[in-house]
């Protein structure tokens, strides 16, 4: 598919930066580089009480739709994965140092794959995932890369786990930014349906501009 194909393309010119000096990354790809091979970690998102959260949700999921392989964008460092079931599991990531801390925590689980984004080769799954990413993707076409790869990989399902409101950027820190990314699904991939919505926090299941939530779509 063309499509697939262009996005392959980009996504390999994006991770070949990584060979230079961190000024020339994007934003996003920098901050989460830096991040990891400073040795932090993915954040109190995928801990605590919300990493129990999303672990529930998505092993109802793959129960409820007989889910025999998963593909994630943004796989960070590997904790949250230990609460989830996957039959099959494939996950990419922006930083390479997030990518060998996974490759060395799930060594011995055959089950399990990581990869540099840039090796995305238009492998697909029965369930796309994009977990706690889509506010840290500053850039515009960053943002629209990552979107077209979560549903152009899915044979079945996508589940994003995100905020979907728009605050201004003055009023956000440098590594994050709110967007209404529901739009973007309404313009670039009409043929899904949101068959799911799950708030994090109750109060903030109104009208899908509250908190962080589960969006899960389905052909």
């Amino acid at each position: 598919m063309n499509l697939t194909r262009g996005l392959i393309n980009v996504l390999r010119r994006t991770d070949r930066v990584l060979t230079r000096p961190f000024r020339a990354l994007p934003t996003s790809q920098r901050y989460w580089e830096r991040r990891y091979a400073r040795g932090r970690n993915s954040g109190a998102g995928s801990r605590g009480d919300q990493a129990r959260f999303k672990s529930d949700v998505i092993n109802r999921l793959l129960v409820e739709h007989k889910v025999d392989s998963a593909i994630e964008f943004g796989c960070g460092d590997g904790y949250q994965l230990g609460l989830i079931g996957y039959p099959v599991y494939t996950g990419f990531d922006v930083s390479s140092s997030a990518i060998r801390r996974c490759r060395e925590q799930y060594c011995g689980d055959s089950t399990k794959a990581f990869h540099v984004l840039s090796e995305y080769a238009d492998q697909k799954a029965d369930l796309s995932l994009s977990l706690d990413v889509i506010y840290h993707l500053v850039e515009d076409e960053i943002f629209d890369q990552h979107m077209r790869a979560v549903f152009a990989s899915s044979r079945r399902l996508v589940a994003i786990y995100s905020t979907n409101l728009t605050i201004p950027e003055s009023e956000q820190p440098p590594h994050i930014r709110h967007r209404r990314f529901t739009d973007w699904v309404d313009r670039h991939a009409s043929d899904w349906r949101l068959v799911e919505r799950l708030a994090y926090e109750p109060e903030s299941a109104g009208d899908g501009d509250g908190g962080v939530a589960f969006f899960v779509f389905a052909r």
